[in-house]
């Protein structure tokens, strides 16, 4: 919002209509172009302001997925080492039961064979 300078009835008075115009025409000109000048910078520093955030988060965005793939690697790793012990552990139970089992039919047929 541009402010127009005024100077007072005493400047107009001492300096005259014309140079105290044009002081002010001087003093309004000045305004505008600082005013310029203000807008250009905000704009140039919001554009580095704006592509430094947008570097930072691409560079976030790589660290995250990163972290997310070897979190990935680290749980496919951890889920593999405890489905074997799974693995082991039911073929132990099996391999218990079907022992257990072919002994007790044995046991059964010896015994049926000997009365």
């Amino acid at each position: 919002m541009p402010v127009t300078a005024k100077l007072s009835k005493r400047f107009y008075d001492v300096l005259g209509e014309d140079i105290a115009n044009e002081l002010v025409d001087w003093f309004n000109a000045v305004d505008l172009t600082y005013r310029a000048d203000l807008r250009e910078l905000n704009e140039l520093n919001f554009a580095r302001f704006d592509a430094k955030l947008e570097q930072r988060l691409a560079e976030l965005r790589a660290e995250m997925r990163q972290e997310i793939a070897e979190l990935r690697a680290e749980l496919l790793v951890l889920f593999r080492t405890e489905l074997q012990q799974m693995r082991v552990e039911l073929i132990r139970w099996m391999f218990g039961f079907w022992i257990t089992t072919v002994l007790t039919l044995a046991g059964l047929m010896i015994a049926l064979h000997n009365h």
